[in-house]
C-alpha cells in the first residue's frame, strides 16, 4: 500500500491516442453556440468549489495514511487546513511509535485478496438462443476478467479502499488496444478493447459529498496531473508546464524516539512536479439539454475535448458514468466510505500514550531522581548534566547534606489494566482478532471448536468488505458487456486457458450480447477457506459419494475434477491424457455444432468420450442443435453407439485374454 501511496495520488487510465482531429472537429463545431474559454472557465470553477468542499474528507485520508505509515504524532489543523505534527513537550519525554494500524491493515487486506468473485452471465428468457447467448456472454467476461488481471486491480483497489474509505474503478474503450487488424494512411488500426484501471479517491469530485452513490450524481469530475509532452501526444495541445501539487512519502523531521536517542518516520507530504498540467475530465448525465451527457476535458485554459458520454454503460445501454464505486464500510448519508483506520485512531493514540508513559515510570526508577541541596557540590553544572556515574568523586560543600536518590514507587497496575484493554478495543473496532493478527490462539480457547467459532466471527465482520468488493466487480462485468455491445464490431474471439493448459475458444459478435444480467457465480469466499473446502472434498470422499453406482469405481473424470479442486490438475501429470481426452471430447461436440461430423479413433479413451458426448446430448445446446440440424444431431448419437460397441469389444477381447491365460495359452 505504501508503494502506491509513494507514486502519486495519479490513476492510471490514459485515453487513446491518435484522436487529435476528432476532437478538434468536435471542438470546431460548438465554437457557434457555446465559447471555449467559458466552458473552460465553468469547469474549472467546478473543479475549485468541489475541491474545496471536498477537503475535509481529503485531509482524514491523509491523516489515515500517516498512521498507517507510522506518523502518528499529528492531527487535522482545519484553520490552516492541512495535517500539522506536534513535538516534544519535555525534552525527556517518550514519543515512541507502537503501530498496531499497520498489521490490522495487512490483516484485512491478506483475507480479502481471497475475495476473487467469479462472474456468469444469465438468460433474458428460458428460449434456448438466449440460453446459448448468455453462455457466450459468459466466456466474454471471463476472458475480460483473466485479460485485465482483475485480480491484481482488485488488490490495488482494496489497499486504496481500506486507507481512504472509498476506490473506483473506471472502465473505459480503448480504441488502440488489442490485435492490429492492419494499416489505414500508414495508421495502425486496432480491434479495440475494453480497460479497466483503479482511480484513487483523490482523483474523484462529484457534484454533492452527501449523494450516497454515483447513480445520485448529476455530474462526477475526474481530475489526474499528466506531463505536458503526454497531453499533446494524446490530444495535440502544447501547454506549458506548470508544478502540480501531488503527494509523497518522506521522513518526519519531527522527534520521536525516547530518553537519550531519536528516530524517524516516515509521513505523507505534499510535492511538487514539474513541467504538469492537471487535466479535468468533466462527465455530465443525460438531461433535457443534454440528452446524450457531456464529457469535456480541461487542460490549463485550453480546450482538449468536447461530446457526448462516448461510453453507453448504464442501465438497458444508456450513456452513463464509467465509474464503480467501491468503500471499505459504507457510510449512511455521504459519498465517502468509513475507513477502519479512522476508527482506530483513537485508540492508538491512547496505546501509544499508555506505552511511553509506562517507560517513562520506568526511565525514573532505573535512572533515579536526585535530591540536592544548593550550592551543596562544587560543580554543580557537571553534577547536572552527568549524573552521579559509577566510580564518580563527589566534592561536597562542607556542612551540606550529601546527595540522594528519591525513593521510587512500584509500577502502577492501572499501566497493564490500560494497555490491555486497547488491545482488546483494536479487536473490537477492526475486526481482526488475535487469531488473525498474531497467528495465535488466545488465551482460554483451547478447544477446535472455540478457535473455529472465533474464525467465524473475523470472517462476519469482514463479510461487508467483502460484499462490497464484490458489488463493484459485477458492475464492473456490465459495463465490460455493454461496452462490447456498443464498440465490438465484426467476429471477435474470447480465449479461457483451463488448468492444465487447454484453450477453449468461442467465436462471438456484439448482436450476440442481448443480456448484462450478471450474477456472481461463487458465494463469499471468506465462508469458507480454501482448507474447509478441501476438507469437505475428503468428507464426501469418504463417504462414497463420488463413486459410480453403476460401476462401484470412481470414473476417471470425476477423478480429474477432484484433483483440479485440490489445485493439483497437473500434479506430476498423473491426468494430462485423461484431460487431453476430455478437451477432444467437448472439441468434438463443438466442431459438429459448426457442421463437422465427429470421426473415431483409435487412441480415443471411448468411456471418456462416452462421457462427455452424453453430457453435450443434455445440454441446451444440443436441444438447439436437434432443432436446427437433427441429421447433425442424430450423427452424434450414432458416434456414441460406435464408441459403446468399441467399449463392448475391447471387454470381449479382455474376457478372452483372461480365459487363454487361466488355460495357459497365453502367458501372464
Amino acid at each position: 500500500m505504501l508503494d502506491d501511496i509513494k507514486e502519486t495520488i495519479a490513476g492510471f487510465f490514459k485515453p487513446g491516442k491518435n484522436n487529435n482531429d476528432d476532437n478538434k472537429q468536435e471542438i470546431k463545431d460548438i465554437k457557434d453556440e457555446i465559447y471555449q474559454d467559458e466552458v473552460v472557465r465553468m469547469v474549472k470553477q467546478e473543479f475549485e468549489q468541489r475541491r474545496q468542499d471536498r477537503l475535509p474528507f481529503e485531509l482524514q485520508w491523509q491523516l489515515n495514511s500517516n498512521f498507517l505509515a507510522g506518523n502518528q504524532y499529528c492531527d487535522i489543523n482545519f484553520e490552516m487546513q492541512q495535517i500539522q505534527e506536534y513535538d516534544r513537550i519535555y525534552w525527556w519525554q517518550e514519543r515512541e511509535v507502537y503501530n498496531h494500524i499497520a498489521p490490522i491493515v495487512e490483516t484485512r487486506l491478506a483475507k480479502l485478496s481471497r475475495v476473487r468473485p467469479a462472474m456468469i452471465v444469465r438468460p433474458s428468457t428460458n428460449d434456448l438462443e438466449d440460453v446459448s447467448t448468455a453462455k457466450v456472454c459468459t466466456s466474454i467476461v471471463k476472458s475480460a476478467y483473466k485479460r485485465l488481471a482483475m485480480s491484481k486491480l482488485i488488490q490495488r483497489a482494496n489497499g486504496w479502499s481500506e486507507v481512504c474509505g472509498t476506490v473506483f474503478y473506471k472502465t473505459i474503450w480503448d480504441k488502440n488496444a488489442g490485435k492490429l487488424l492492419g494499416m489505414i494512411n500508414n495508421e495502425p488500426i486496432f480491434e479495440g478493447e475494453v480497460i479497466t484501471t483503479v482511480v484513487p479517491p483523490y482523483e474523484i469530485f462529484p457534484d454533492s459529498n452527501f449523494n450516497e452513490d454515483i447513480s445520485e450524481c448529476r455530474s462526477i469530475i475526474h481530475a489526474k496531473p499528466y506531463h505536458v509532452a503526454e497531453i499533446e501526444e494524446i490530444w495535440g495541445v502544447k501547454l506549458e508546464g506548470e508544478e502540480v501539487d501531488v503527494f509523497s512519502l518522506m521522513s518526519t523531521d519531527i522527534g520521536t524516539g525516547g530518553l537519550g536517542y531519536t528516530s524517524t518516520v516516515p509521513k505523507i507530504t505534499s510535492s511538487t512536479k514539474k513541467n504538469h498540467q492537471i487535466v479535468i475530465e468533466y462527465y455530465e448525465r443525460p438531461s433535457k439539454q443534454y440528452p446524450e451527457g457531456r464529457l469535456i476535458i480541461v487542460a490549463g485554459n485550453k480546450l482538449l475535448h468536447y461530446s457526448s458520454l462516448p461510453f453507453a454503460v448504464g442501465e438497458d445501454f444508456k450513456r452513463d458514468f464509467p465509474f464503480s464505486r467501491q468503500v471499505c464500510v459504507e457510510q449512511t448519508g455521504c459519498f465517502w466510505g468509513t475507513s477502519i483506520i479512522e476508527r482506530c485512531i483513537p485508540i492508538q493514540r491512547a496505546y501509544n500514550a499508555v506505552k511511553n508513559r509506562k517507560h517513562e515510570f520506568l526511565n525514573r526508577l532505573a535512572l533515579g531522581v536526585l535530591d540536592v541541596e544548593s550550592d551543596a557540590y562544587e560543580d554543580m553544572d557537571d553534577l547536572e548534566e552527568e549524573g552521579l556515574s559509577p566510580g564518580k568523586i563527589l566534592i561536597r560543600t562542607p556542612g551540606k547534606e550529601p546527595a540522594r536518590f528519591l525513593e521510587g514507587q512500584s509500577i502502577p497496575p492501572q499501566f497493564a489494566q490500560d494497555e490491555d484493554q486497547l488491545t482488546h478495543e483494536f479487536i473490537l473496532i477492526s475486526g481482526v482478532s488475535e487469531i488473525s493478527r498474531n497467528s495465535a490462539a488466545p488465551s482460554g480457547a483451547g478447544s477446535g471448536v472455540a478457535l473455529q467459532l472465533l474464525t467465524e466471527q473475523d470472517d462476519t465482520r469482514l463479510s461487508l468488505s467483502a460484499e462490497n468488493i464484490r458489488f463493484a466487480v459485477l458492475k464492473v462485468g456490465k459495463q465490460w458487456l455493454r461496452l462490447y455491445k456498443q464498440f465490438a464490431v465484426g467476429p471477435r474471439m474470447a480465449r479461457l486457458v483451463g488448468v492444465n493448459g487447454d484453450v477453449l475458444v468461442s467465436v462471438w459478435t456484439n448482436n450476440d450480447i442481448t443480456s448484462d444480467d450478471i450474477a456472481l457465480e461463487t458465494e463469499n469466499e471468506l465462508t469458507q477457506t480454501p482448507a474447509q473446502r478441501k476438507q469437505m472434498i475428503f468428507d464426501l470422499m469418504h463417504e462414497g459419494l463420488f463413486i459410480d453406482p453403476t460401476t462401484g469405481h470412481m470414473t476417471k473424470r470425476m477423478r480429474s475434477k477432484i484433483l483440479e479442486a485440490f489445485d493439483m490438475g497437473n500434479w506430476e501429470s498423473s491426468d494430462d491424457i485423461d484431460e487431453l481426452q476430455i478437451t477432444r471430447a467437448q472439441r468434438e461436440n463443438m466442431e459438429l455444432e459448426n457442421g463437422v461430423i465427429p470421426q473415431i479413433r483409435e487412441v480415443d479413451d471411448d468411456e471418456l468420450h462416452v462421457q462427455e458426448h452424453t453430457y453435450y446430448m443434455l445440454s441446451g445446446d444440443y436441444e438447439k442443435l436437434l432443432e436446427e440440424q437433427p441429421d447433425l444431431a442424430n450423427m452424434l448419437a450414432e458416434h456414441i453407439e460406435m464408441h459403446k460397441k468399441a467399449i463392448d469389444l475391447k471387454n470381449q477381447l479382455e474376457m478372452q485374454k483372461q480365459m487363454l491365460m487361466q488355460q495357459g495359452i497365453v502367458p501372464d
